[in-house]
């Protein structure tokens, strides 16, 4: 009953269309979603969502972001450079966190400019692509699905020229296959780069 049948891959956003959505998109109504652009991280959903304070260093010129709870059971470590003075981002999100939250997890709901104690959940950190597209009036908005950031990530990567090795480590992916599948163009063995992200 499968034969013929193709499964939808989620599209993706590029740098550019990032770039316009941090640069453009009001930090009143959009700081926490620019804040997850900025962890442009080959995360899943439930990674970011358990995300903590504790997890993310401030070192100044970068963040290091520690990813302790995967599904692999291997921990992974992102550096996450200041481009552009994009940090202050993260920071002035950090310094909107209320005194009173019980609880250490990083992405918190946030409207009209302040942050509530209660936590983000799986289904909302899944719809960030999808109001991102639509903010951009991008076409096919329900395309942009929660796996859109995770394919984006990987394939801004390979765009770079960014070998196969580096990419499986950065996603977290053992199969070469399925980092090829997730990024849009098949991946070639390339020589090792140092990679910022």
């Amino acid at each position: 009953t499968g034969d013929g049948y193709q499964a939808k891959k989620s599209k993706i956003l590029t740098k550019s269309e990032i770039d316009r959505f941090l640069s453009s998109a009001d930090d009143k109504e959009f700081l926490m979603i620019k804040v997850r652009l900025l962890l442009l991280l080959a995360c899943r959903t439930d990674e970011l969502v358990n995300l903590t304070v504790d997890d993310i260093e401030d070192v100044g010129s970068s963040l290091i972001v520690k990813i302790p709870n995967t599904k692999t059971k291997i921990p992974r470590i992102f550096v996450v450079t200041d481009v552009g003075n994009m940090l202050e981002l993260f920071r002035k999100y950090l310094s909107l966190r209320p005194p009173h939250v019980k609880h250490k997890r990083l992405f918190l709901y946030y409207k009209a400019g302040k942050c509530s104690s209660q936590p983000v959940g799986k289904n909302t950190m899944g719809k960030i692509p999808s109001v991102v597209a639509s903010y951009l009036k991008l076409p096919d908005v329900a395309c942009y699905t929660g796996h859109c950031l995770r394919r984006s990530s990987a394939t801004l990567l390979a765009d770079a020229g960014v070998d196969i090795t580096t990419i499986k480590r950065h996603a977290g992916w053992k199969s070469t296959t399925v980092a090829e599948v997730v990024s849009r163009t098949p991946l070639k063995i390339r020589p090792k780069l140092l990679i910022r992200f």
